[in-house]
């Protein structure tokens, strides 16, 4: 017969044939990593293939696998949009899973979802901005090494660390830092608008594990991503991933120092948070 005997063949055939329906499937996600332009790291332009593929799968939900210590506020920020974009445009519910941490920009990518799934030893919070360096005033002297840097601008030197720290410019990388952290506070207050306990200050870069997070509103319910999903959308339903992809060269070791460094830069992020 036609259709006998080979369910490869059958597979095949109910994909083009109209009337023969496919069990619903959900597209998963996963955002692990640090987040970043450059290396390993999560990134939008990285990361776009992906979500766009995801949600072009005529999914019945979009789940994100996260596990990230933050990062770039700026990538954090665009590949939430883009998910919210798409999540938005098409219809799509869109859940987050929260495995080991997420945290400042890893917790700026939950709220992009719906609803936020933790489990009882997740990490969430960090809701802050941070800015670190090194101070090396002197070190050139030490060495008999004279530096010369020359500027068109008061500001174009600002924090040289082998110059002595100026009150001045302390003060506007505050003012960079404050407004930033706006920006990440109204992002979350919009997102979970309705669920933050409003006694606490939720913004002080303070985190948060598993039940506690749901209690002050930073998530929604402990669960994990198949057994939630299932319950959600039946016994049937099937799981698609997707993920950022590297590159050939990086796979093949072009890129060997470079990633080395970003994976020192992400296990020092982790480490932030015990992990």
């Amino acid at each position: 017969m036609f259709l006998g005997g080979d369910p490869l063949r059958c597979f095949s055939m109910k994909r083009w044939i109209p009337f023969v329906k496919s069990p619903p499937h959900v597209a998963v996600v996963r955002l692990q990593g640090a987040i970043a332009t450059s290396g390993r790291a999560l990134s939008d332009r990285g990361l776009a293939d992906a979500i766009e593929k995801a949600f072009k799968s005529k999914p019945v939900a979009v789940a994100l696998e996260i596990s990230s210590p933050g990062g770039s506020p700026v990538q954090s920020s665009l590949i939430a949009a883009r998910i919210r974009r798409l999540a938005d445009e098409k219809n799509i519910p869109v859940y987050a899973f929260v495995e080991d941490v997420a945290a400042s920009g890893g917790y700026w990518l939950a709220v992009s979802a719906d609803e936020i799934f933790v489990d009882r030893g997740s990490i969430l919070g960090s809701i802050g901005v941070i800015s670190a360096g090194f101070g090396l005033e002197g070190t050139l002297d030490k060495i008999g090494a004279e530096r010369r840097v020359y500027t068109a601008g008061t500001s174009k030197s600002m924090l040289d660390p082998f110059q002595a720290e100026k009150p001045e410019d302390v003060e506007r990388l505050k003012r960079l830092l404050d407004d930033m952290h706006a920006y990440f506070k109204d992002h979350v207050g919009s997102r979970r608008a309705g669920k933050l306990d409003e006694t606490k200050d939720l913004f002080t870069g303070e985190i948060w594990i598993g039940q506690k997070a749901i209690d002050v509103g930073l998530a929604d319910h402990v669960g994990h991503l198949a057994p939630v999903l299932k319950a959600k959308h039946g016994d049937k339903v099937s799981f698609r991933r997707f993920g950022q992809k590297r590159s050939f060269f990086s796979r093949f070791g072009a890129q060997i120092v470079g990633d080395a460094v970003a994976g020192i830069e992400e296990r020092a992020a982790y480490a932030r948070f015990g992990l």
